[in-house]
């Protein structure tokens, strides 16, 4: 059975940062039990490591509570793959972005939750991608991209998700 909506690694990125304006909306879909894949818990797990320097205990159970929270994840399959290098060269997107596109269409969802990608942009008349954090208004301090130790980590689950998780 497939789930309506799949989300990208920022969305689940977002849903751990403290503070950050997109943290409410990023946790709201991830408590709705969201479709990822394996690509999806690799980015997550390579940018908390590279680029937010967190340990990995503290990296697996995140990980841990986000395989909880979500739909089990979809492996990575040659399927995907060639789906997705086709997704690349027709839209210009890079392939890692593609192969997103076309784990989500494989899984038979409806929309795309990206930051990343252009929004309201419909993928074979089937899958819609929308930004969630399009026409929140972001402090200025707060950069796009994620870099360093700049902000806490945090993936405290609350009352309203399943399961019971608290980082570090």
């Amino acid at each position: 059975m497939s789930n309506p909506f799949f989300l990208d690694t920022n969305v689940l990125l977002y849903a751990t940062l403290q503070p950050d304006p997109r943290s409410d909306a990023a946790r709201a879909l991830l408590a709705r039990r969201g479709t990822i894949n394996v690509q999806v818990l690799n980015e997550f797990a390579n940018v908390a490591s590279r680029k937010l320097s967190h340990p990995w205990p503290e990296i697996t159970r995140t990980l841990a509570a986000i395989r909880t929270l979500c739909a089990p994840p979809l492996p990575l399959t040659p399927a995907i793959h060639e789906a997705g290098c086709a997704i690349a060269g027709r839209t210009g997107y890079h392939l890692y972005d593609a192969l997103i596109i076309a784990a989500a269409l494989e899984a038979g969802c409806a929309t795309l939750f990206s930051e990343d990608l252009h929004d309201g942009q419909v993928i074979d008349g089937r899958l819609t991608i929308r930004n969630p954090f399009a026409g929140q208004v972001l402090h200025a301090a707060a950069p796009r991209h994620l870099k360093g130790n700049a902000r806490s980590w945090s993936l405290s689950i609350s009352s309203t998700w399943r399961g019971s998780y608290a980082a570090g």
